[in-house]
Parts: structure tokens; C-alpha cells; sequence
């Protein structure tokens, strides 16, 4: 999944649990996927921010 796309579900997921649009039995597993997605873009995040500094590095 790229970063883009976990980010609109995670802005989807979000927006249910504000505007209070999920259902109590679903709600658990909301949770635990928005857990998920916010690992997955702060992995990615991580990656790319150390690519850039071994990128930098190289260059130097």
C-alpha cells in the first residue's frame, strides 16, 4: 500500500470517528486498522527520511 493511500483511509477512519458514523461493533476494528495505517505511513515516513540522510551523506 503506498503512503498516499493508507493516508486517505486513515483521514476516512478519522472522519467516521468524529463525526460518530461508526457503529459500536465495528468500532474496535476501526481502531485497530487506523493503528495499522498510522504504522505503516510512520515506517514509510522513517524510510524515506533515512534514505534522504544517506542520500545527503554521499554527497558530502
Amino acid at each position: 500500500m503506498k503512503y498516499e493511500q493508507a493516508l486517505s483511509e486513515l483521514e476516512a477512519i478519522a472522519g467516521k470517528l468524529e463525526n460518530g458514523d461508526i457503529d459500536i461493533d465495528s468500532l474496535a476494528g476501526q481502531i485497530k486498522r487506523a493503528k495499522e495505517l498510522i504504522k505503516l505511513c510512520n515506517d514509510r515516513l522513517h524510510a524515506v527520511g533515512e534514505e534522504i540522510k544517506s542520500t545527503g551523506e554521499e554527497e558530502a
